[in-house]
């Protein structure tokens, strides 16, 4: 029998988990289906979105993400604390982003009729806020709130009923700053190994591009769980963007035998590969917090960097063999 997942999910052991969720039916998410020929591309732009506006709703922050043919990939922190701080009106207007909620909840949110509620109906307010802030930490209802949506759009648009996707997710808890790492470049990398796409840059509706595209901005994108900059602490992940990326050019471009596809060798540096100087690049990433006045690209007159679908700085690779273990 599986395990059960209250069994899998500790969050005095660690808030940080790698879920995948796979297709049944010889279906497809997204991609296009050899068979018919029918192309499901689309879909990708429905786990995304749905993905990061969950993450808006719930205590749960996106670490990583990637959305495969006919499966998805996410890394997930689970801020337990964040949800304990909120107020009863935070939880509710957070519920009912998702879900429906009940009239009660829904007149408590209602400025003009708060006041109108009589005590019984507060103490019913207080009991539905006190079970909704626990399933807003809870994985399950997260991953549920993921997959049925998806299932359900899915169906409606193949014209059937039934599961869409293989019994319930897979979680694997990610113990240490190690694990955490490894996971995360093991899930935006994804797409290069399974040869869709050639370069981190490349690889379409990951966090990884996500990234890449929003530090050219000069920031950290909104929806992901940011990383370390200015000593976030515990609210940032454990190292510098640019270390990760070197940790992702470093393992992108290992070739391994049960895998098609690696970053190839005969592409330059990302520095390279997008025509960004070093200088400019160092000057862009040093500190994520500020929002930068200018932007990096080709239509704007600028001096210090072009605007195209990635970015790195090179290091060496010491840091990248450390963050691995090496």
């Amino acid at each position: 029998m599986p395990t059960a997942r209250s069994q899998q999910v500790s969050l005095q052991d660690t808030p940080f988990y790698h879920c995948v969720s796979r297709c049944v039916r010889r279906s497809f998410l997204c991609g296009i289906d050899t068979y018919t020929g029918i192309s499901y591309e689309h879909r990708r732009d429905w786990v995304e979105k749905r993905l990061l506006e969950l993450s808006q709703a719930f205590a749960i922050e996106v670490c990583a993400y990637a959305v495969m043919s006919n499966h998805t990939h996410v890394v997930l922190h689970i801020d337990a604390q964040q949800a304990n701080d909120w107020s009863t009106l935070e939880v509710l207007n957070r519920w009912h982003r998702v879900f429906a909620g009940t009239e009660v909840t829904r007149r408590y949110c209602d400025d003009e009729q708060r006041d109108n509620l009589a005590s019984v109906e507060r103490h019913q307010v207080e009991r539905k806020a006190a079970l909704y802030r626990s399933r807003l930490v809870d994985l399950s209802w997260f991953m549920r709130s993921l997959n049925e949506y998806i299932a359900r759009e899915a169906n409606k648009e193949d014209e059937c009923t039934g599961r869409f996707w293989e019994g319930r997710f897979k979680s694997q808890a990610l113990l240490d700053e190690q694990a955490l790492l490894a996971c995360m470049a093991y899930v935006d990398l994804n797409p290069i190994r399974a040869g869709i796409a050639k370069t981190p840059e490349q690889s379409d509706f990951t966090s990884i591009q996500m990234r890449i595209r929003a530090a050219l901005r000069g920031k950290q994108p909104e929806p992901l769980k940011p990383f370390d900059a200015n000593n976030l602490g515990l609210h940032a992940l454990p190292c510098h963007l640019n270390d990760y990326l070197e940790l992702m050019e470093f393992t992108g471009r290992a070739i391994r035998g049960d895998k098609t596809g690696a970053i190839p060798t005969t592409c330059g540096t990302l520095l390279q590969r997008l025509d960004i100087d070093l200088d400019s690049w160092m000057e862009l990433t040093e500190g994520f917090e500020y929002q930068f006045c200018h932007l990096a690209g080709r239509l704007h007159s600028l001096q210090h960097c072009r605007q195209t679908d990635g970015m790195h700085r090179i290091r060496g690779s010491g840091n990248a063999k450390r963050l691995l273990g090496a």
